[in-house]
């Protein structure tokens, strides 16, 4: 039985911008989605999580996001993933 979070919210946020003039991360975002694990293991090594047109490898002890697919292809220059709040269990 796997302890890993079923969810996560992943914002993809410029990160070229050093102030957001008081705006969070979140209203900085130019994406966000919330992906749900699949069960399976990416080539990373850590669980894949899907949904909304992403696709990632998350390590779920650090909220690390190791490797993303947004609508198949890789992220583009100048984006960040970014994971918010805690992961749902």
């Amino acid at each position: 039985m796997s302890t890993h979070p079923k969810r996560f919210e992943i914002l993809l946020v410029p990160s070229h911008v050093d102030d957001r003039g008081g705006a969070s991360v979140q209203d900085s975002a130019v994406r966000s989605a919330v992906v749900e694990a699949t069960g399976r293991i990416g080539e990373s090594g850590y669980p894949i999580y899907e949904g909304h047109g992403l696709m990632a490898d998350i390590d779920p002890q650090t909220r690390t996001v190791e490797a993303l697919l947004v609508d198949g292809r890789e992220l583009d220059y100048g984006l960040t993933a970014l994971i918010r709040g805690p992961g749902t269990a």
